[in-house]
């Protein structure tokens, strides 16, 4: 009698490291079968560049991040990682150093269906995370950091998430893209929750947040600062490469926006749909929202109350305008807007607490018991539509490359390749 096992029972764990089974990921990609999972040792693998075509795999680094530097190698002549297989789970990995003829060299090339990364980190290269078209995919960015990924032409990014069926970018952070932007998205449908998209002092970033073709569109909670060397004066642009998306819809609540810039546009909506624009601060020269909709309890101002803005700390102090100004953001497609974590800093998430009316912005002044659960941040992404697992679900317990992580948050040097190009090129 032929037993079946399921897949589950069969699936196996490859152990790779340089006294291990596999001495390099990429040995082990050609065996690799559906729904394994590859334990990745901590340190440096240079030059490994493969393509992944199982699918449900879990590729993991232990003990710390797992270094993958391209050093001059690419996959398929698109990545150090193609990854074609479907389900596919990448936690701990460190990408740097993608460059391939065409420009558009990426840690990570996402051709398969569905794609979720948690804790990495993707710097100095061409795009960070590339996904092309598909409609069916969707692709979950957690708890990760991407900085100076771009060629420097202006068409490659820290983030392109091509037409797919959602993305969600959350509790994470992307700053100093190379005269590209931070985060763009031509998904159906976009979460932009609790993070940091930032040029800081000395970026060459363009926009913040492109959406370019519109969509389904929540932005909540994040610290978005545009730099005084930005290439562009937008922060956030919506369908400006046409409206596109089957469905037009923008949420921009309880930002902190900071232009250093000194002039331009916060959010530009280009659409016909009226944006959502509630419980924003807007700090610095420009114009708040360009397009169809108008803020609500929204504050334009050149002083808002932060408490080191010098020092990129955008926390309230006491007495700020902010304290108290904001008002229910209500829901978006049956989901509460309320905002219920604070941006991470060096280390993991907080509560964003309920003290009084919400304040205006990412953070709320005070302290008081946790907010209660509104819907935005339990379960996962198929049971909420916004992608918003609880904090504490997608913490593994690996103390010691949190506090790499956070030391790590901080401007970087330039790859060499990257130090080596004329900044004042197009």
């Amino acid at each position: 009698m032929l037993l079946l096992l399921p897949a589950a029972v069969l699936a196996a764990t490859l152990q790779v490291g340089p006294d291990k089974a596999y001495a390099t990921p990429c040995a082990a990609a050609p065996v690799v079968q559906d729904g394994d999972t590859v334990e990745i040792d901590a340190g440096t693998y240079a030059g490994d560049a493969c393509a992944w075509t199982a699918n449900g795999l879990t590729l993991r680094g232990v003990g710390g991040l797992a270094h993958l530097d391209a050093a001059g190698a690419a996959a398929q002549g698109k990545a150090i990682w193609v990854i074609q297989g479907d389900d596919t789970t990448v936690e701990w990995i460190e990408f740097s150093g993608a460059s391939v003829p065409d420009h558009n060299g990426a840690g990570i090339r996402q051709e398969g269906t569905n794609l979720t990364v948690s804790h990495c980190y993707f710097h100095d290269n061409e795009n960070g995370v590339l996904a092309g078209d598909n409609p069916d995919s969707d692709i979950v960015v957690t708890d990760s950091e991407f900085a100076d990924n771009g060629y420097g032409d202006g068409q490659s990014h820290n983030l392109y998430i091509n037409h797919v069926r959602s993305f969600t970018f959350r509790f994470s952070d992307s700053h100093h893209a190379y005269k590209g932007h931070a985060l763009k998205s031509r998904a159906a449908r976009t979460w932009v929750l609790y993070s940091r998209l930032a040029d800081e002092a000395d970026g060459q970033g363009s926009y913040q947040i492109d959406l370019p073709n519109g969509g389904f569109a929540v932005v909540m909670g994040n610290v978005i600062q545009q730099g005084p060397a930005a290439e562009n004066g937008g922060m956030l642009s919506f369908a400006a490469e046409g409206a596109t998306n089957p469905e037009q819809a923008l949420y921009v609540v309880n930002n902190s926006f900071v232009n250093d810039r000194g002039s331009g546009t916060f959010v530009r909506n280009a659409s016909e749909a009226d944006a959502v624009v509630v419980n924003n601060l807007f700090v610095g020269g420009g114009t708040a929202l360009d397009g169809p909709g108008a803020p609500v309890t929204c504050l334009e101002t050149g002083d808002p109350g932060f408490v080191a803005a010098a020092a990129a700390d955008y926390t309230l102090a006491a007495g700020s305008p902010a304290i108290d100004a904001g008002s229910d953001p209500g829901t978006a497609d049956g989901t509460s807007l309320w905002p219920a974590w604070h941006v991470p800093g060096a280390g993991d998430a907080e509560a964003r607490p309920v003290v009084g009316p919400l304040d205006l912005g990412a953070y709320e002044w005070g302290e008081s018991e946790p907010a209660e659960d509104t819907g935005t941040d339990s379960g996962d992404a198929a049971d909420t539509g916004c992608g918003c697992a609880a904090k504490t679900d997608i913490y593994p317990t690996f103390p010691l490359v949190l506090v790499l992580v956070a030391l790590r948050r901080r401007r970087r040097n330039p790859s060499a390749a990257k130090a080596g190009r004329d900044v004042n090129a197009p």
